[in-house]
């Protein structure tokens, strides 16, 4: 495990910790690796889990699925950031989302109560430990406010321009890379696709963006509206 340290430091779970902490503190954690295949379900909606997951390398979508198959993306996931932990604080609380691999994938496993309860050694680090844990929640509903926004939009292009402006704003460049491919995206604004496709050549056509695959222009500067 302690070969991992290095990079397990760069993770918001443990910012502020030096590697031989984190070394010392992933046995007390009972932390474990997995791997996954892309698509092979890691958490299925209504499993009960005690675990947090933190993404070594890979990527994950946290997906809703109603009563009839339809798929909504709730986020997308990738290296270094973690899921579950909502779900891991609140006793015994089945998952309403499923958790699936977007690539191949590596994940480390944490027992969230052993982070919540210092351990016998008193390590003077667990303190940090917890603040990083409550900033990973806090960062959930965080990513759950930007998708409410961007969904709450009356049509596919308000859906779309604010999704694309934000992902803009975040980037700091009008050219930029989404993690998402066209299914995924329509998944996650909860838009039928061939819709958000022809809507997206439209606003092309009005010379609102560029894009080429996951990779987007805005051409209209931010101080204007489209």
């Amino acid at each position: 495990m302690n070969e991992y340290t290095d990079i397990l430091s760069q993770a918001r779970l443990f910012r502020s910790m030096e590697p031989e902490e984190i070394g010392a503190v992933l046995g007390c954690l009972s932390a474990r690796k997995e791997n996954y295949q892309k698509g092979e379900r890691i958490f299925n909606a209504g499993d009960i889990t005690d675990s947090l997951g933190l993404i070594l390398t890979g990527s994950v979508n946290l997906v809703k699925e109603d009563y009839w198959g339809n798929r909504n993306i709730i986020a997308k996931l990738g290296a270094l950031e973690t899921f579950g932990e909502v779900y891991a604080c609140m006793n015994r609380q089945p998952l309403n989302v499923t958790v699936q691999a977007a690539s191949d994938t590596c994940l480390f496993f944490f027992n969230v109560h052993r982070i919540l309860v210092t351990c016998s050694s008193a390590c003077h680090f667990h303190t940090r430990l917890i603040q990083n844990l409550l900033e990973e929640i806090a960062s959930k509903a965080f990513l759950l406010t930007q998708k409410i926004d961007h969904t709450s939009k009356r049509s596919t292009r308000e859906k779309l321009l604010s999704y694309l402006s934000e992902q803009a704003l975040q980037q700091g460049s009008a050219s930029f890379n989404i993690p998402f491919n066209r299914q995924e995206l329509a998944d996650y604004l909860f838009v039928e696709r061939s819709a958000m496709s022809a809507e997206l050549s439209r606003m092309r056509q009005d010379g609102l963006i560029e894009y080429h695959k996951n990779h987007f222009t805005m051409l209209v500067h931010k101080d204007s509206k489209p």
